[in-house]
């Protein structure tokens, strides 16, 4: 199939470009800004068209989570509004449509794993603004799978493991926030488990679906910080702190643990648990 990957420079997008060897069956055609904005209707029918696209997947989205609440507009624009044009080229077509969602569409005040049955509840502009691009696409999209998925990183781009490799090795103490909890998820393996399910998808069937993904098993972000300078080699100390010791413009759900027994039970995925995940990531960003 002809698989067409917006957002393809970010963390996700980039590790299923560098697993596009492992899926010969399958061509990814990877874009991202400018050469394609996810809000201009017209440029993705050009696209989908030109490359006569079967699947869709949408790793493009607004995420820097603070800042969203003084830039709403464009928040909204592109995790929304893109969305909602996606979905829309995905429809004439009779393309699927796979879209990456995230655990900040709830609360954060469950005590239990959160099924996709749970209701949405998102604290701040982000997780709102993710949340009603899911609606656009069940109310436009007639075969689309939404994938949440949380606590994202990867060897490529920015995020909490690279940050604390590099502050680990320029400091003798860190202090990180023990009062949330929820489960890393290492975009290689998100990236094949959406690999994965493409390669399973029966041509012609319509699906209609919201899973969700993270690895297995759970941490605070203390506990995440903590294991990746162990496993990195960090000689730097770690200190837990409540969350209202490092005040940030936007509330974190405290709980953010993600039930993945469907799309376990669906597509017949194995999860690696967290550590394992993170070992391997470090391992990689270590080679010389």
């Amino acid at each position: 199939m002809n698989i067409l990957v917006t957002g393809s420079r970010g963390q996700l997008g980039s590790e299923l470009q560098a697993m596009a060897g492992d899926y010969s069956g399958h061509t990814l055609w990877c874009y991202d800004l400018p050469d394609l904005d996810i809000t201009d209707t017209h440029a993705l029918k050009v696209v989908c068209d030109r490359h006569a696209v079967d699947v869709i997947v949408n790793c493009a989205a607004y995420t820097a989570v603070d800042r969203a609440e003084e830039e709403e507009q464009l928040a909204f624009q592109v995790n929304a509004a893109g969305p909602a044009s996606i979905a829309e080229v995905a429809r004439e077509r009779g393309a699927l449509f796979m879209h990456v969602s995230t655990d900040y569409v709830f609360d954060g005040t469950s005590s239990i794993p959160y099924t996709e049955e749970t209701s949405p509840r998102p604290l701040g502009v982000y997780g709102r603004s993710k949340w009603e691009g899911e609606e656009a696409i069940r109310r436009i999209s007639p075969s689309y799978m939404i994938v949440r998925t949380s606590w994202l990183y990867s060897n490529y781009g920015s995020n909490f493991v690279k940050t604390m490799l590099r502050l680990g090795a320029e400091r003798d103490r860190l202090n990180v926030v023990f009062d949330q909890v929820g489960t890393p998820t290492y975009a290689r393996d998100l990236a094949r488990a959406i690999m994965t399910i493409i390669d399973r998808v029966e041509p012609g069937r319509r699906y209609g679906a919201t899973y969700h993904f993270s690895n297995e098993g759970v941490c605070s972000w203390y506990d995440f910080a903590l294991m990746a300078l162990r496993i990195g080699g960090r000689d730097c100390r770690v200190y837990p702190i409540e969350s209202s010791e490092y005040p940030t413009p936007t509330r974190r759900p405290h709980y953010s643990v993600l039930n993945k027994s469907a799309i376990k039970r669906d597509w017949q995925l194995e999860i690696p648990h967290w550590y394992e995940s993170l070992e391997q990531m470090i391992a990689i960003e270590q080679q010389p």
